[in-house]
């Protein structure tokens, strides 16, 4: 699931370009070519991504120091919690399961406020994010996969590096995906390229909330900038981990219950499951990626397919495309 790079009904583009001759699942992805010249927007976009990604894990280390000196309020957590949940739910229900894949059709006010939401996620734009996701789709852990953790090959040295470039190193390497190819009924959806645009707004808003609340809450600085640390800082840093590890882990760890396409290895990691909103039954969404539930056998928990069974119920989503028994079985492996 990506950073910084109406629900659509594809996965992604219905003519994915197949593997190179010779690729057997295993070895090194071919090169990509002779990197481009770095030019000032180049550099530009590596010192914008490391501030996102580095910002919220060195908040990390403050919290460390601030609980030796037991400087933590209650209030925080809480922010922390809703803000995670509200920015989580916007990339796992809105981003991912709504607009990437169609798995349901939503009311425009309801469309809107999940891409508003999952934008608040500090994940980048939402026609980026949607057409990154997309691309990994239709090139799952082969040439032209964004984010695979098998593109340095399958030995234990590669598996290292691959899972370090899966989780963030992809993000450094500026490999834009044109969103004309991807996602172009985004680009015709006037809505979602107003909330594109206001991408940067909405990230000094992700912020600004937890500070403003910590400050009315506790009527002090101090309260104010321990709520921007937990609710603000700390809370984007847990959900980026969540994200990426659905990316690198969410390939390598955990069972595969479902038939994927060829090189397709996404399994499903319980371990993540209630921190990912249900993302990480990956398999299941892999074998049947329009589905609007990935936890479809006992016990696996899916906070994402109960918002989505809760807005249907209201009347606010419709056309859910909720996995019948008879498809969850023919997917098996």
């Amino acid at each position: 699931m990506p950073l910084i790079p109406t629900p659509s009904t594809t996965v992604a583009p219905s003519d994915p370009a197949p593997p190179p001759q010779g690729y057997d699942g295993t070895s090194p992805f071919p090169p990509d070519g002779p990197a481009p010249a770095r030019d000032g927007g180049e550099r530009l976009y590596v010192t914008v991504t490391a501030v996102i990604v580095v910002l919220p894990f060195v908040a990390l280390g403050l919290v460390g120091w601030l609980l030796w000196g037991s400087l933590v309020h209650p209030a925080d957590i809480v922010l922390a919690l809703v803000l995670y949940t509200i920015t989580g739910l916007g990339v796992t229900v809105g981003f991912h399961r709504g607009l990437t894949h169609g798995g349901y059709r939503a009311v425009r006010p309801v469309r809107i406020a999940l891409a508003v939401a999952g934008s608040m996620s500090f994940q980048g734009d939402v026609i980026g994010w949607v057409a990154t996701h997309r691309r990994h789709h239709a090139f799952t852990d082969r040439p032209g996969d964004p984010h695979s953790p098998y593109r340095y090959g399958t030995h234990l040295r590669g598996q290292l590096r691959g899972l370090l470039h899966a989780h963030v190193g992809w993000l450094f390497r500026n490999d834009r995906t044109p969103a004309d190819r991807y996602a172009p009924d985004l680009l015709a959806d006037r809505d979602i390229r107003a909330v594109a645009r206001a991408f940067p707004a909405l990230c000094v808003l992700t912020l600004a909330l937890p500070f403003g609340a910590g400050w009315l809450i506790g009527g002090t600085w101090v309260h104010a900038l321990t709520a921007l640390l937990w609710a603000g800082l700390v809370r984007i840093a847990l959900l980026h981990h969540v994200t990426w590890s659905v990316n690198s882990l969410c390939h390598m760890i955990g069972e595969r219950p479902f038939r994927t396409r060829r090189h397709d290895r996404a399994t499903n990691l319980w371990p993540l499951a209630l921190l990912s909103f249900g993302e990480s039954w990956h398999n299941l969404h892999h074998a049947d990626p329009t589905s609007a539930r990935h936890g479809v056998d006992r016990g696996q928990l899916d906070p994402s397919a109960a918002v989505i069974r809760l807005l249907e119920r209201l009347g606010w989503v419709h056309d859910v495309r909720w996995p019948s028994a008879a498809r969850v079985a023919a997917r098996r492996a």
